[in-house]
């Protein structure tokens, strides 16, 4: 997390909100088994994490969560304007996705952009992650996480 509080920073500037933020990434991606850096790409494609983002089609939040989804995994009363009620919506979202595809990243990505059968999108949040959350392994090689 610390390698990341840097590069969160052009997104983020208030300090205590970026760690938080970090925080609470990393929990809800642990929670539903991602990879911290691919839910980290996925934010920045959706909203530039900015947790007041709306779509012209209406999804919501930091990971832009459709409001049907609240039928299907929530309660009524479930605010998706709530960043870290948005993580936990869209990481669990991302990882049914993934199960549903039995592990392929680029098919569970379009899924999750409504998208299927497509690769712009899952192209786009493998560039964001290539270029900004993948993390380096000693020696200058990447470092895949589980």
């Amino acid at each position: 997390m610390n390698d990341m509080a840097p590069r969160l920073a052009r997104f983020v500037a208030d300090e205590a909100l970026r760690d938080e933020l970090l925080h609470r990434i990393y929990h809800e991606a642990r929670l539903a088994g991602l990879p911290p850096e691919i839910v980290m790409a996925v934010i920045e494609v959706e909203s530039a994490f900015r947790p007041d983002a709306v779509s012209s089609a209406g999804a919501v939040g930091l990971m832009q969560i459709m409001p049907f989804w609240i039928r299907e995994l929530g309660l009524p009363a479930d605010d998706l304007k709530d960043p870290w009620r948005n993580l936990r919506y869209g990481t669990t979202i991302l990882a049914h996705y993934l199960a549903v595809e039995r592990g392929d990243l680029t098919r569970a990505l379009a899924r999750y952009n409504g998208s299927l059968g497509q690769t712009w999108y899952p192209e786009r949040v493998m560039r964001a992650w290539t270029r900004h959350w993948r993390q380096a392994a000693p020696g200058g090689r990447a470092l895949v996480t589980d």
